[in-house]
């Protein structure tokens, strides 16, 4: 989605290089010119490479609010497009008054240009090392495929979402021993047959309203939100995550209640503690592989229903 964000550039870096070639000009009113035309010219293409955040799908529109702040980006970018009409305005009056000094001596005309150039840049220096950093952030965002069939993983911190896409898929996202260890969205693939399917890894939840989520919560809760599938709930009976089994289910069933995705309840680590249910709730350890096929059979049968109750869905990835 931000694979093609181009590196944002410092401000010294794009005098340098308007400077660079204004030199290679024959007068000071070419000078003058080509100098304001590079600065300009750069900054108005930055602009352009952004997207539309309100053309954005729902998803990752939020995820670029969380990432870096919507409303921050956009500010940035007015400030460069100020910073480019100003440009073109000093470029425009100082090659005036070039022309107007003909038999003159217009060195100090082009000087003062290019000292007024050198203050416009310098004090949007701030936006462009925002932009650039915003710009890391988001090309680092996974690409989610609309049209591909896909499983979304939620549950609280370290209870194994992780494990479970390195076990199907092969995918090795960032993990460790320790809590929201997930700091982001990451997406994994396998396949059954020709069909090609994505599996969602969210970063962990804790069951405390919307308003107490810290940004890596938030996260999750833009992918549950927005995005098309079906939800696997891991839950840790051992408790070796560190929060109560309680917790875990009252957190299952606030997602349930607040999503409109199909939600399979699954619990992990069945190696270390059997989870005593009726029956409905199948049990697995990503640590041995014990149970996760036939998770992942339900989760994808879940989706080959959705498919069929859901029509708009089916035409989708058919």
């Amino acid at each position: 989605m931000f694979e093609q964000l181009p590196t944002v550039p410092t401000s010294q870096e794009l005098l340098d290089k308007s400077f660079r070639r204004a030199t290679r000009a024959e007068d000071n009113e070419s000078m003058v010119q080509n100098a304001g035309n590079i600065l300009s010219d750069n900054l108005s293409n930055l602009i352009r490479k952004f997207p539309s955040f309100d053309n954005l799908p729902p998803f990752y529109r939020e995820m670029a609010d969380i990432i870096a702040g919507v409303d921050r980006i956009r500010i940035s970018l007015s400030r460069l497009r100020w910073a480019s009409t100003q440009i073109r305005d000093i470029t425009r009056e100082s090659v005036g008054k070039i022309k107007r000094s003909r038999g003159l001596d217009s060195t100090p005309v082009r000087k003062a240009a290019f000292g007024r150039f050198s203050s416009v840049m310098r004090s949007i220096e701030k936006d462009l090392l925002f932009l650039n950093e915003t710009r890391n952030l988001l090309r680092k965002m996974p690409t989610i495929d609309p049209m591909v069939p896909t499983i979304l993983i939620a549950g609280y911190p370290n209870v194994g979402k992780s494990s479970f896409i390195v076990r199907i898929t092969g995918a090795r996202p960032e993990i460790a021993s320790y809590p929201f260890t997930t700091r982001g969205i990451f997406v994994g693939h396998f396949n059954r047959g020709e069909q090609k399917y994505q599996v969602v890894d969210t970063p962990g939840l804790l069951d405390r309203p919307m308003d107490e989520r810290n940004d890596i919560e938030r996260q999750t809760v833009a992918a549950l939100s927005h995005l098309e599938g079906v939800v696997l709930y891991i839950l840790d009976p051992s408790e070796h995550c560190g929060y109560p089994l309680s917790s875990q289910l009252s957190l299952a069933e606030d997602i349930k209640n607040w999503i409109k995705l199909p939600v399979l309840v699954a619990a992990n680590k069945a190696d270390i503690l059997r989870f005593e249910s009726d029956g409905t709730v199948p049990e697995m350890s990503t640590e041995t592989g014990q149970g996760v096929e036939n998770v992942l059979e339900k989760l994808v049968g879940m989706i080959e229903s959705e498919k069929l109750t859901r029509p708009e869905i089916s035409s989708k990835i058919e």
